[in-house]
């Protein structure tokens, strides 16, 4: 399967996936605004995220899904199912004893993660019970990174880029159960997360079962393949965990601010993970698999031209993206949260916190792009120095600039970091001879950032002409906000098309089957 196929792939069924999140997140906006049961219940989800995060979709995908189709294409079928088995059994058996461990130390982590909420009455044994409640989650997310590995790695991207569609589904219904029949909404929701999560396994294991892989569960063992993807987790886990660490800190320190920054930060962040989630996701996904083979079989310009046209293909998608967040943070909000609980307030403190977010949108993108080249040479070292240096200039920058922005402070930080994060590794692979723009790329690359600032100017005017819009009924938002994004991706495409960029054509044949 060709990158761009496989990206796209991913990319739609993700697109289908954020497209729900954003109907979900609408409903938790009219529904909790940005109230201390919003505060709560985002925290509590942050938790089970941070250690998915750690233990599941980063370590232990970079060091599994290369291992398995190094597997798979050297030995054959059956010794990557065996390989596969192991690893489920000995991911489930200590991720069993670690989430006991969490639901007893509860009020102890969220004295960590929130101590703000401490001094708001009834908040901190709220986040502690809702954190208990979301917990279990990660359990069942881990073993979705395994299942979900073994069909990337077999090239059947689908099934595992459709897998978030069923978590949103589940919390939308049940938004709509607390808005019909009055429930207590932080404690339904958090329930509403576990389940959607085993939901989520059940989903995958029976495609991996479609595929001719069905997985047993054995007796845990440390096999040597087990040992070896535990020892390649080691650096990645410690990368994982400073960088999620870095989340933590910067949640807490938004805790200490007044109540509904976690909330404006949260929104914020889920307009920001639209284009991140399409875009970083699906071509990450689709390149480690990829470069691990080009690499396994010795085709070092292969493994390039690859790096090549995820590059070419992330900022072509994600540039002009972030430059119509940064520009459109207040209409795109205004038109699609402004009711119920969430108030022009939430709108304007949310806005400047989007455009922070949406200014590390290429950086978080091209981080995703960049160290597949690593670890499908076995090299999980590297990216966690890089993450440590990143997380320093994190908090760093958060310390500072929180205390001039306050929550739009620490949304700025995070997108600094993830520049000097992303270039680094750009750096480090090129310096190593791992990596290098080709001459299509060296072509492309002025030519769509000269796309996206022309399509930015194109916005800003049209953006003033219909801003009396935007202070008006919600359907006239909604129509000026759908006549603003239908300019910005019309005007881009004919530039692109002016400047002679070789991807909308490619594009343009992937979609309609044409001969290249």
């Amino acid at each position: 399967m060709s990158l761009l196929r496989a990206a796209a792939t991913v990319g739609s069924y993700t697109l289908v996936s954020r497209v729900l999140g954003f109907a979900r997140d609408i409903l938790l906006a009219a529904t909790i605004g940005a109230a201390p049961v919003a505060d709560a219940f985002f925290v509590a989800l942050r938790l089970p995220n941070l250690f998915r995060s750690l233990f599941a979709e980063g370590a232990f995908s970079a060091a599994f899904v290369p291992l398995f189709a190094g597997a798979n294409a050297e030995s054959g079928k059956e010794a990557a199912r065996l390989f596969a088995e192991d690893a489920l059994a000995v991911l489930l058996s200590a991720l069993l004893g670690f989430v006991l461990l969490g639901e007893i130390l509860m009020p102890q982590v969220m004295r960590v993660m929130a101590p703000g909420f401490a001094a708001e009455p009834g908040k901190f044994p709220l986040v502690v019970e809702l954190g208990r409640l979301t917990f279990p989650y990660l359990l069942f997310i881990a073993l979705v990174a395994l299942a979900g590995g073994v069909l990337n790695s077999l090239d059947r991207f689908w099934a595992a880029a459709a897998t978030p569609i069923l978590l949103n589904l589940f919390l939308i219904a049940a938004l709509i159960a607390i808005r019909h029949f009055g429930f207590a909404p932080g404690r339904l929701l958090a329930w509403t997360v576990t389940a959607a999560g085993a939901a989520q396994f059940l989903w995958l294991v029976s495609n991996c079962a479609r595929a001719g892989f069905s997985l047993s569960l054995p007796r845990p063992r440390l096999s040597a393949e087990v040992r070896r993807a535990l020892k390649l987790m080691a650096p990645a886990v410690l990368g994982a965990g400073v960088t999620q660490l870095n989340l933590v800190v910067s949640t807490a320190l938004a805790s200490l601010l007044p109540t509904g920054a976690v909330s404006y930060l949260y929104y914020a962040d889920r307009l920001n993970q639209l284009p991140l989630g399409v875009v970083g996701v699906a071509i990450g996904t689709a390149i480690l698999p990829a470069i691990s083979r080009q690499i396994r079989l010795g085709d070092r310009e292969g493994a390039m031209a690859t790096q090549n046209r995820g590059l070419e293909l992330a900022l072509f998608l994600t540039l002009p993206a972030a430059l119509a967040l940064g520009l459109l943070a207040r209409p795109i909000l205004a038109a699609l949260f402004e009711r119920g609980a969430f108030g022009p307030a939430a709108v304007a403190a949310t806005a400047g916190a989007l455009a922070a977010y949406a200014a590390g949108l290429p950086a978080f993108v091209l981080i995703r792009v960049l160290a597949p080249a690593f670890f499908a040479r076995a090299d999980t070292k590297t990216p966690v120095r890089v993450a440590i240096a990143a997380v320093v200039v994190n908090l760093a920058l958060t310390l500072l600039l929180m205390r001039l922005f306050a929550h739009v402070g620490v949304a700025l930080a995070t997108s600094l970091a993830g520049w000097v994060n992303a270039l680094t590794l750009f750096a480090l692979l090129k310096r190593r001879g791992h990596f290098r723009l080709d001459g299509r790329a060296q072509r492309s690359l002025p030519r769509i950032a000269l796309s996206s600032l022309a399509m930015a100017a194109v916005l800003a005017i049209l953006k003033e002409f219909l801003a009396p819009l935007f202070a008006g009924a919600e359907g006239l938002r909604l129509a000026a906000l759908a006549g603003l994004v239908g300019a910005g991706l019309g005007s881009f495409a004919v530039f692109a098309f002016l400047l002679g960029l070789a991807l909308p054509r490619e594009i343009w044949r992937r979609v309609f089957r044409q001969p290249a």
